[in-house]
């Protein structure tokens, strides 16, 4: 249901994508990512990642619009706490395929709604091309500049072995051992100073595709990953692979995420969902809260919603792939009003194709223009 990156070399999946390649040229810049293709999965309700993708769902209401000055390349200051509060900002990397097209687009017409109400909003930052040997100074270059300005970025480390079930959004690393050393790398770019972890989308609601085994071994995985983000940096917010409110009950997400470490403080903060995907606000909630009940974690345990494209709700013939009528969701932030959510995020960059306005992954201004659009 999400893969939001660009699959390995430039690309990643499908579901929001500041992606933080290597451009095998040697360079640490964090630079956009392409993706191969929209993820399919093999839950009914399940969609696709390729920045990523979305599943399908019956709610349809709709929710807040975003709108903001423009100022493509630059963020203000801010300041964080260890919990999200109001004083909290998020950070808004200088570098992504809207952010291009409005500089290099400056008179065309779609170029003010799309600089306003997208490329002015922060997006979450995707790592997923298995790199070991560049990523902890990919990571450094995203953290500290969130450091710098007092912002708090968001990550996404997609590099799951057997991502996405073998559909578009495959790659990864080769094996559970070769990830876990890069999630090692991975953690130690992440500094001092508040940072939000999306770990892994779809690595726990799709995993149906694994042997028994296999998916034991993925969770042990997962939850090790929690375990060294949390310890390398005791500022980041770890959150693990609930899915969204159209694919599994409640109490079946939650079994699988404790067996993947998502109920131990010291591995995780909580829960993400939606990403990637169409579904409500509130239905996003409701589904949130019953997951946490169910999973029955640490009080301080918390959700975060991506609410990148989910303004309109899901369609309500269950597409996924750039799917018309749909329009960006509530602006992110650390401070939503709700108990037990602790972010509205755009984990998934508006704007960018599924793979049927135009190669997964990559910038389409119409598609973004009409997302924006009011």
């Amino acid at each position: 249901m999400v893969a939001a990156a660009s699959v390995v070399v430039a690309v990643g999946t499908a579901t929001g994508m500041l992606s933080a390649l290597d451009d095998r040229h040697g360079s640490d810049e964090a630079r956009p990512g392409l993706v191969s293709g929209s993820p399919s999965r093999s839950s009914p309700f399940a969609v696709p990642s390729a920045s990523r993708p979305a599943s399908p769902s019956a709610s349809a209401s709709g929710d807040g619009k975003a709108s903001a000055s423009p100022s493509p390349r630059k963020a203000s200051p801010g300041s964080t706490k260890a919990r999200p509060t109001t004083a909290t900002r998020l950070y808004r990397h200088p570098v992504s395929q809207v952010l291009d097209w409005v500089q290099d687009h400056p008179r065309d017409w779609r170029a003010g709604v799309i600089a306003a109400r997208i490329a002015d909003r922060p997006a979450a930052v995707w790592f997923s091309d298995y790199t070991p040997a560049t990523i902890t100074s990919r990571v450094r270059a995203v953290t500290s500049g969130g450091a710098a300005q007092g912002r708090v970025p968001v990550l996404v480390p997609y590099a799951i072995p057997d991502r996405d079930c073998g559909g578009a959004s495959q790659g990864g690393a080769p094996d559970l051992g070769a990830y876990d050393a890069w999630i090692d790398r991975f953690a130690a770019g992440l500094g001092s100073a508040e940072v939000v972890v999306v770990l892994e989308p779809d690595s726990i609601a799709q995993s149906d595709c694994l042997s028994d085994a296999g998916r034991a071994d993925r969770f042990a995985s997962l939850a090790r990953a929690g375990r060294v983000l949390k310890a390398a940096n005791p500022r980041a917010r770890v959150y693990y692979d609930a899915g969204h409110s159209g694919w599994r009950p409640a109490a079946e997400q939650a079994a699988l995420l404790e067996q993947a470490g998502a109920a131990s403080a010291a591995a995780s903060d909580g829960i993400f969902s939606n990403v990637s995907n169409f579904h409500t606000t509130s239905a996003e909630i409701a589904y949130d809260r019953l997951v946490l009940d169910a999973l029955a974690g640490p009080s301080t345990l918390g959700a975060v919603i991506d609410t990148s494209r989910n303004g309109n709700g899901a369609p309500s013939d269950g597409e996924w792939c750039d799917p018309a009528g749909r329009k960006i969701g509530r602006p992110p932030t650390l401070s939503t009003g709700e108990a037990k959510i602790d972010a509205y995020l755009w984990v998934k960059l508006p704007g960018e194709s599924d793979g049927c306005r135009g190669t997964p992954g990559t910038f389409s201004p119409s598609y973004a223009y009409d997302l924006a659009s009011p």
